[in-house]
């Protein structure tokens, strides 16, 4: 049985939203682009948090990535679900075998992604000079949190944004 939610999310992914954003492959390349620059802000915030929390300097500039990043992300989410039709964002049920396979995709591809990034987060954090006495503030810990959760969230969208081809052109017969 379907829920009002599950109808409401599968006709949101089936109106073309901005359009001119995301018609061709340059331009769903730069909002995945915008994307990750968005992922790199909240990451910047974990930076900043790690090396002047406590501070005000360090709240106020952790918390304006924070939001600034959220501005850029919610629009390219909303583009790159809508140009993907959903392919990430749908039920299973609902997507076709192509977008399956492209989930399946983008998920690998991003799983990667996050292995990657996870190995440089352990390196970094272990790299840091000092005895085991270092003092890690807590924003910096919750920052990463968040960091690593909103990477994990965005990912998939971002891959299979970057990766979907660009439509077959129309066949119009010139007589």
């Amino acid at each position: 049985m379907r829920t009002r939610w599950t109808e409401a999310q599968k006709e949101a992914t089936e109106k073309d939203v901005l359009p001119s954003w995301h018609a061709t492959r340059k331009r769903r390349r730069v909002l995945a682009g915008a994307g990750g620059a968005a992922i790199a802000m909240v990451w910047s915030g974990t930076v900043v948090s790690w090396n002047l929390a406590p501070s005000d300097t360090a709240m106020y500039w952790t918390i304006s990535l924070l939001v600034l990043a959220v501005l850029i992300a919610l629009p390219v989410i909303t583009v790159l679900n809508a140009a993907t039709r959903g392919t990430v964002s749908l039920a299973e049920r609902d997507l076709d075998e192509r977008q399956v396979a492209e989930r399946l995709r983008a998920h690998a591809v991003a799983h990667r992604a996050m292995l990657v990034l996870l190995a440089v987060v352990v390196v970094a954090v272990l790299g840091v000079p000092g005895d085991r006495g270092t003092f890690i503030p807590m924003a910096a810990i919750v920052m990463g949190v968040v960091s690593l959760f909103l990477t994990h969230l965005l990912m998939p969208v971002l891959v299979a944004g970057w990766r979907q081809p660009d439509p077959p052109p129309d066949d119009e017969e010139t007589a």
